[in-house]
């Protein structure tokens, strides 16, 4: 060890020291280690590794490997309802997962899921992974592989022949995006050529398609739409919601779910909602309330809104002259 009059490049030094046989024990490779001349701050790489070998071979199995019934899939979220059971698997999520102090065994076998690499990008985000496989069911009944590929497709459809042309969105402005109940990530998917970022959003109370989500490269999260998200107020430019509200009438009040819309989302920013049409005339009502402007349409059984957050000057206008007016807007 590089020895120090300095009580904190000691410790340092320790730590480095500490993390490096750490590594070794966990069969990491030391890629490489570069340290910057002018502040003294290095920066490591590792490489995990992708096959059993160096595990099997460890004299001492510290830190061991885990039990056999850990599910390495079990997320940290509360998974309170049984329709949220490992969506891809057979085990159910559990309430916080604590930290287990074990390494889990890499997959083998084209099957399993991370036994090797995804697809180049973007066809990662494209087709369907190869672990999804023809046995499987998904959320619609039909074959995963099937339906991952008809809600991409779909996906792409309404956003080409709706959202671009038909909302008076201006999507070259936006950058932060939210899918509020994104399933496989089909809406992120299809905007992925534009220049912003989508957060996939998997309800707690909805299969677990996070994996396929990450899968895809993309970005996503748990959450459970009856209670606050973490993040700042006026964070969004766009928020979207497929059949978001419907679902979540029978658990928790929508106008605390849309005043949560309303924190999150910057002013002058945009809500795209699409549900069913009794849903789409409450929503309306509680946007008005807001003193949103909303423009709406309800077109072949297939229902949806766009709200636009006016700037705060212009909203206080709105609240002193109560001035709302609706429009409307097909939507396909």
């Amino acid at each position: 060890m590089f020895k120090s009059s300095n009580p904190k490049i000691t410790l340092i030094n320790i730590q480095h020291l500490e993390m490096s046989a750490l590594t070794v024990a966990m069969c990491w490779k030391l890629v490489t280690i570069k340290k910057d001349k002018l502040n003294a701050i290095s920066v490591a790489v590792y490489h995990k590794p992708d096959s059993n070998e160096c595990y099997h071979l460890r004299k001492t199995q510290q830190p061991p490997m885990c039990e056999l019934n850990d599910d390495p899939d079990a997320a940290w979220y509360d998974f309170a309802f049984e329709v949220n059971a490992s969506y891809f698997g057979e085990s159910d999520g559990v309430m916080y997962e604590p930290l287990h102090a074990c390494m889990h065994e890499v997959p083998m076998g084209e099957t399993y899921r991370g036994s090797h690499w995804p697809e180049e990008w973007p066809d990662r985000v494209q087709k369907p992974p190869y672990w999804l496989n023809k046995s499987q069911i998904a959320i619609s009944g039909k074959p995963t592989a099937n339906d991952f590929i008809a809600d991409y497709e779909h996906w792409k459809q309404v956003i080409s022949k709706s959202y671009m042309s038909k909302l008076g969105i201006n999507w070259s402005s936006l950058r932060n995006v939210m899918d509020m109940r994104a399933t496989y990530g089909g809406f992120a998917a299809a905007v992925k050529d534009l220049n912003l970022w989508v957060l996939n959003v998997v309800n707690i109370d909805s299969p677990d398609t996070l994996p396929l989500i990450f899968e895809r490269g993309l970005f996503g999260i748990y959450h459970d739409w009856c209670e606050s998200f973490s993040t700042y107020p006026r964070t969004y430019d766009l928020l979207h919601a497929d059949y978001l509200f419907s679902n979540l009438k029978s658990r928790c009040n929508i106008k605390s779910v849309m005043a949560e819309v309303d924190r999150i989302l910057r002013p002058g920013g945009n809500l795209i909602a699409r549900d069913e049409s009794s849903m789409i005339m409450e929503i309306e009502k509680v946007l008005k309330s807001l003193h949103w402007e909303v423009n709406s349409t309800f077109t072949n059984k297939q229902e949806g809104i766009i709200s636009e957050c006016i700037d705060l000057d212009h909203r206080m206008n709105r609240i002193n002259s109560n001035d709302l007016r609706v429009y409307d807007i097909t939507i396909e």
